[in-house]
């Protein structure tokens, strides 16, 4: 039966771990770089290109004539100078057609930590029951590792959310064997319907809220809105054009 592990924080990744094995990842940080990313992609984005840090970000802007990209970004939660900053409603206003370059404190980070894996998934409430189908289709028998970004360290109360969400989705369509970290997250979610509720009642979900983003906090408690599907290739994320494994 396929193992389904949950690791609390972008911290707990150990790189080698994941490159030794057959491991496929889901990486979350539902406040706000994966939401955002799902749906910048929904709303017409080439591309995602997540990137470690601010002078990445700098140095990948160079590869673009102006016109062709949007540079968005937050550290610790507080805008980058020079960089939009990475609300899913204001980036979807202006992407289609063109590559989002994103920075973050945490879901960016986790993404690359996370690309020795043999496949790397990027969900949010928006999308997990379409990650969940893709997962279900695996030929074979792979480990299913769900990263939850977390917030510099700490657990994120949203990413937790989040994960018991994707396994909700998960046991829908099939059996899977899960640590008891992931049956934490899945009870927690099974006994908080409400999702908007819980986003906005975390640490983050505040603080989005204090500095009037409650749309975007909206948006990222949306479930199952889109069914695209992802995926990190060559450092960039598109949207995944088959299920096989």
């Amino acid at each position: 039966m396929t193992k389904i592990h949950l690791l609390m924080r972008k911290e707990d990744i150990k790189e080698e771990k994941i490159a030794d094995g057959k491991k496929l990842a889901v990486v979350l940080d539902v406040l706000l770089a994966t939401t955002t990313i799902v749906s910048a992609l929904k709303d017409g984005a080439k591309e995602v290109i997540p990137v470690l840090h601010r002078q990445e970000a700098m140095e990948v802007v160079k590869e673009f004539q102006h016109g062709q990209y949007i540079l968005a970004g937050e550290l610790d939660a507080y805008p980058i100078n020079g960089f939009d900053y990475p609300s899913p409603i204001l980036i979807g206003e202006t992407i289609k057609g063109k590559s989002l370059i994103l920075s973050t404190t945490n879901g960016t980070v986790a993404l690359r930590n996370s690309s020795s894996a043999n496949k790397v998934y990027v969900a949010s409430l928006l999308n997990s029951p379409a990650v969940a189908a893709s997962l279900q289709k695996m030929r074979e028998k792979q480990t299913i590792l769900i990263i939850c970004s977390g917030n510099s360290g700490e657990i994120s109360l949203e990413d937790f959310y989040g994960a018991g969400h994707l396994i909700d989705c998960l046991l829908n369509l099939c059996q899977y064997e899960l640590t008891d970290a992931a049956k934490a997250a899945l009870y927690f979610y099974r006994g908080h319907e409400d999702s908007y509720e819980v986003l906005l009642d975390s640490y983050v979900g505040k603080l989005l809220g204090k500095h009037n983003h409650h749309a975007d906090v909206k948006m990222a408690a949306s479930k199952g809105i889109t069914s695209i599907v992802p995926i990190l290739k060559d450092g960039k994320v598109v949207i995944e054009t088959t299920c096989s494994v």
